[in-house]
């Protein structure tokens, strides 16, 4: 899976482009060489004096100051004909490079600083949402995300596929809100939906504990009923949650889709709670698997006894796209949705994959990229990985 990184900007963590570092040299002879081109009764040499704070935004404090004492000696001394600064007008160019000296320290302390912050934060945002592997037990595994918001790697969408007792098991979501707000949320869903992969023999099961997840979340700061760790098979009761609900909180809630390989067939169990249908690839024609949607996690009706579990048969070259609705409700200029199920068979031919074809072809859609988050999951059976035909 290939995940965005949105790396800092010039001036904001990253090195500075070669351009940058290559303008004050070049501006110095361009200034030494028009100045000696022209009469003596132009001045351009006082132009020197910018050089040192524009190698300020592109140097460190010792490059800096080494332009500085070049700016400093061609203006200073007259007898080289490219400048005559004498008492305050010197003095205010020394003034002036002295400063930039200072500004090029502090700025590399503070690039220093923000590479390490976005460092750790990097390292926290991908332990609570790795990167899917190529493959996973017998399933094939192809994914992309993309938080909403920039800088981030982890926004309100989330997806997991993993390998336990019963066969390997998927999870796509969209949590309430997007962004840093909503990581939270999504670290407790993926932590009970990795603890349901291990403990839950049916994957009703593993929807009941994600909605218990999200109702215990909801009710924590009323008091002891909303224990943060709770995960467990016992589920508070809806009713308490519900009128313990915090009330920043209010309506904490999130859809899913729900994904099961059981090991030995040739089929997949879903269920949705809420989430947009996944599409079936069976060689050149694209549906929405119909699977009868359930309610929304988090609402305290997602129970194990209500889920409705769908078997879909899969055939050998068959292929599942599953998404969340930032892909389908992007919109043009025009105020269009992006017709998704519709451009599957052409973008399926692309040999980047078609998770990156469905990304490329979004932001060309929307020009510029959706303004929502973004998650795609492919997933496939090898052939002859299921039970013999």
């Amino acid at each position: 899976m290939r995940r965005r990184r949105e790396e800092p900007g010039w001036l904001h963590g990253k090195p500075p482009p070669r351009w940058a570092r290559l303008a004050p040299p070049v501006a110095l002879v361009a200034l030494v060489l028009a100045q000696a081109a022209t009469p003596g009764d132009v001045e351009l040499g006082y132009f020197l004096a910018g050089l040192p704070p524009v190698a300020a935004f592109a140097y460190g404090a010792a490059g800096t100051a080494v332009f500085a004492g070049i700016v400093l000696l061609l203006l200073g001394v007259s007898s080289l004909g490219i400048g005559h600064a004498q008492g305050a007008d010197l003095a205010t160019v020394a003034v002036v490079a002295l400063l930039s000296v200072v500004i090029a320290w502090v700025r590399r302390r503070r690039d220093a600083q923000l590479v390490s912050v976005r460092t750790v934060a990097e390292a926290a945002q991908l332990a609570v949402l790795p990167p899917v592997p190529e493959r996973v037990g017998p399933v094939r595994c192809a994914g992309l995300y993309r938080a909403a918001q920039r800088g981030t790697l982890v926004g309100g969408d989330l997806y997991d596929v993993r390998v336990g007792p019963y066969g390997v098991r998927a999870l796509v979501g969209d949590v309430q809100g997007h962004g840093l707000a909503a990581v939270g949320t999504v670290a407790a869903l993926l932590g009970a939906f990795r603890e349901g992969v291990l403990d839950d023999p049916e994957l009703a099961g593993v929807a009941a504990r994600l909605d218990r997840r999200l109702l215990a979340d909801t009710a924590a700061p009323a008091g002891p009923a909303g224990s943060a760790g709770s995960t467990g098979p016992a589920a508070p009761d809806a009713t308490d949650a519900k009128a313990g609900a915090s009330v920043e909180h209010p309506e904490l809630f999130a859809t899913a889709l729900l994904l099961e390989f059981p090991p030995g067939l040739d089929l997949v169990r879903i269920v949705s709670c809420g989430h947009p249908p996944a599409l079936l690839l069976r060689a050149a024609t694209v549906s929405e698997m119909a699977v009868e949607p359930g309610p929304p996690l988090g609402l305290g009706l997602a129970g194990a006894d209500l889920a409705v579990v769908a078997d879909v048969p899969l055939l050998p070259g068959d292929r599942l796209l599953v998404h969340t609705d930032g892909v389908t409700e992007a919109r043009d200029a025009a105020g269009d949705f992006y017709p998704l199920a519709a451009r599957i068979p052409v973008l399926a031919e692309d040999p980047a994959g078609l998770v990156e074809a469905v990304w490329h072809d979004l932001v060309a859609f929307t020009d510029g990229g959706p303004r929502d988050d973004v998650a795609l999951l492919v997933l496939s059976l090898p052939d002859g990985a299921g039970a013999p035909r």
